[in-house]
């Protein structure tokens, strides 16, 4: 099983794939390359970038990321306003110090090269690291695969060029493969999905060390709402896109406070307006959480914030159980399905996202574990097919708005699920995952985070 803190990661924007992924990636090659060579041996690095990432990579800032990783930065703990200048100095300089320690020359046109023709079999996210001496031997040559939600693996971690290979699982007392094998476990056992999941935590770290990372995750979520709230101007990329974040808080803050005869859509703009500003955040490069990617970043803290702010009875052990839960399904979708766009299209991100808000939310609402797979099952089906079409290769359009309606659609699934339904449905969840899995199979690859097809071809310049 993998963790919770696995699903869940503080990072930058904006991609997790695309950015987050590929600077992981970089990072552990250089870590990699100090331990097993003498770095006074290491004359030059190139990374070469293939695929996905190399199509839309200049768009998501994958250039960016992969020279942060190679300096030794890491997501979680990178400095998002300095990426910009550090690149530049690099790039004009001529000079890359990796880890920051050992100097080499490095020719941007030369060492990071976007191979936009060629895909490699493993995964559509891949990237090739090489280390030469100063006789052009190679030193260490590497491949990775950055296989969505930030999550990064190397060729012999991947079972077939469809399938990532679950990692070895983690000895906890309650491992769950599959929505029927969790709820066997949770009607075995007596227990709800959160405290399931919990128990699984508990194995590897205490509970006071659980509860303050995910108070923690919610505090950068929140974060990441509020910065984007106050935070005007045109996003960067050349769209000349306009943050609306700002204009819309100033609206509904102006306005007095919700009652039962305004308007009851309020509430929903609300939502629209938490998912904007995340969004728009991850746009820009700013520090938000992958949940479960950055591309989705905004549909669960928009679904958190509109039961903070709306629902009755909320706590911070509910938003621990929101999480919980929410992990929970993620996990199904990581192990069964994936979570990249480049694989699956959208609803494998805003689609998984959407599915994992329905059911944290259904399960602060006191849905029963039959009724969160329920809500979950719905928030996913209606995704389904959902394409990944991003004009010029930059994560705004159509991908901000889309987080405020897969928000919307997981608030109005874990409604139908928990206050109208009794846990009896049609459709299990895991046969909505793999149906998710066999439509991104089946999906050209024009519509998965290529910018080859769709929107990005329609309306080239908006």
């Amino acid at each position: 099983m993998i963790s919770l803190f696995d699903m869940f990661k503080i990072g930058i924007g904006p991609s997790s794939s695309h950015t987050v992924g590929p600077m992981i990636a970089t990072c552990r090659f250089v870590r990699l390359l100090e331990q097993t060579t003498q770095p006074a041996l290491v004359a030059r690095i190139s990374v070469e970038l293939f695929g996905s990432l190399s199509l839309t990579g200049l768009g998501h800032r994958t250039d960016r990321a992969v020279i942060m990783g190679l300096c030794g930065e890491m997501p979680r703990t990178i400095d998002p306003h300095s990426i910009d200048d550090r690149f530049a100095a690099i790039e004009s300089g001529g000079t890359l110090h990796w880890l920051e320690k050992y100097p080499v020359v490095f020719n941007m046109q030369r060492d990071l090269i976007f191979n936009r023709t060629t895909f490699l079999p493993q995964h559509p996210n891949g990237l090739r690291c090489i280390a030469f001496d100063s006789s052009g031997n190679e030193l260490l040559n590497r491949e990775y695969f950055s296989v969505g939600g930030g999550f990064v693996a190397e060729a012999h971690e991947l079972q077939s060029p469809e399938q990532l290979s679950p990692a070895p699982d983690a000895v906890v007392p309650y491992p769950f493969t599959s929505s029927e094998s969790l709820l066997a476990l949770c009607r075995e056992h007596g227990m709800t999905i959160s405290e399931l999941v919990m128990k699984n935590e508990l194995h590897s770290r205490p509970l006071a060390e659980i509860e303050a990372g995910i108070d923690e995750l919610w505090h950068a979520m929140k974060e990441s709402i509020e910065v984007g709230c106050r935070t005007g101007g045109l996003l960067p990329g050349g769209l000349k896109i306009q943050r609306r974040a700002p204009e819309i808080y100033r609206k509904l803050t102006a306005r007095p406070e919700l009652t039962v005869s305004a308007d009851p859509l309020e509430r929903m703009d609300w939502v629209t307006l938490f998912a904007l500003a995340v969004n728009e955040q991850n746009a820009a490069g700013g520090r938000v959480v992958t949940a479960p990617t950055n591309g989705a970043a905004g549909v669960i803290p928009a679904v958190i914030g509109y039961y903070e702010k709306f629902q009755p009875g909320a706590s911070p052990a509910g938003i621990r159980d929101f999480l919980l839960t929410a992990a929970a399904i993620g996990m199904l979708y990581k192990r069964n399905a994936s979570l990249s766009a480049a694989e699956m299209g959208c609803q494998g991100e805003v689609g998984v996202a959407c599915s994992m808000a329905a059911a944290g939310l259904a399960a602060v609402m006191g849905g029963t574990p039959n009724q969160i797979e329920n809500a979950a099952e719905i928030g996913m089906e209606h995704n389904l097919g959902l394409t990944c079409d991003p004009i010029a290769g930059l994560v705004q359009v159509p991908c901000i708005e889309r987080n405020t309606m897969g928000a919307v659609k997981a608030i109005n699934a874990a409604r139908l699920a928990v206050l109208y339904g009794d846990g009896m449905h049609c459709v299990p969840l895991d046969r909505v995952i793999e149906t998710m899995r066999q439509t991104g199979v089946d999906m050209q690859s024009k519509y998965k985070e290529t910018s080859l097809g769709g929107l990005a071809v329609n309306v080239i310049n908006c």
